[in-house]
């Protein structure tokens, strides 16, 4: 990959200026884009303008930019972060429906717990999660999940950066964080109250993948009150089964008579029993 004279390569400062969007901030302006990645103005619109031609980005009549359909049609493509998903969400639809509070499916990403998918209700309690969105792996059912699962030296970068206090409930110091995690390790899953909103308790297990590794953390977040979470955590043991075991058999030998129907596309997609064996045999529309 070639570089620029700052030693750079153009899929670096191509990389800085797609980061330069978030969620925050979804509608930027060239000079906009050029402060943020502390790029020359003349550098950020020629990499603008690449981008646009490749669908990355896409520059509004107002000229403002957005990110570009064409990434997310990439990334539905990778049996990744995405495949994930598309596994799960049957199994989520299903828990949320008897849960009626909010589900979350979230992924280890660096220091932070990023969230594929949440499905909520109108009336259900307060949760600050949202689809795309990333939070402390210390401050959630889900990150302290995924943080048990992770490398010591994960656990010790992460109390080394500090620990952010958001309520009474919140843990404050690595000492704690080292038996809470302790905990989870032993019983295998997280009961969380009140970490991030003194009305909310969040619960989460794990999704394991083909080689039995933690690949994601299944979670939900309901009241917190004096009811037995008991309940909750058969639910979410008997549904990240599920999605595990789905995972598996999206990987196995097309041959093994265990393996998920839908050929080319089974480690992508979840369908109907008869949408997945159509697609095993059907030719590509495009």
């Amino acid at each position: 990959m070639a570089k620029a004279s700052s030693g750079q390569s153009s899929l670096s400062r191509a990389m800085r200026v797609l980061s330069a969007f978030d969620i925050d901030s979804p509608f930027l302006t060239l000079s906009q884009v050029a402060q943020r990645t502390g790029t020359p103005v003349t550098t950020t619109q020629r990499i603008l303008v690449e981008l646009a031609q490749h669908g990355l980005v896409e520059r509004r009549a107002d000229k403002k930019y957005r990110l570009g359909v064409r990434l997310w049609e990439l990334a539905c493509r990778t049996p990744g972060a995405l495949g994930l998903r598309e596994t799960a969400m049957p199994y989520m639809q299903e828990l949320h429906a008897r849960v009626r509070q909010h589900t979350q499916l979230g992924v280890l990403d660096g220091h932070e717990v990023l969230f594929l998918e949440r499905l909520s209700t109108r009336d259900a309690v307060v949760n600050l999660t949202i689809i795309g969105g990333r939070h402390p792996l210390y401050a959630s059912s889900s990150g302290l999940l995924l943080l048990a699962q992770s490398s010591e030296d994960l656990v010790e970068d992460v109390i080394e950066r500090g620990l952010t206090c958001f309520t009474a409930n919140s843990i404050s110091s690595g000492d704690q964080l080292r038996r809470v995690l302790a905990e989870v390790r032993e019983s295998g899953h997280v009961v969380a109250s009140g970490l991030i909103h003194p009305q909310a308790r969040g619960l989460a297990v794990a999704v394991t993948g083909v080689d039995g590794l933690v690949v994601a953390a299944l979670s939900v977040v309901v009241s917190n009150d004096e009811v037995d979470p008991g309940r909750h955590l058969v639910m979410l043991r008997q549904t990240a089964q599920g999605i595990s075991a789905s995972l598996r058999a999206a990987y196995l030998p097309p041959r093994d008579p265990r393996a998920r129907a839908g050929g080319r596309y089974r480690s992508m997609v979840n369908s109907s029993q008869q949408s997945m064996e159509y697609m095993g045999h059907a030719k590509p529309l495009t």
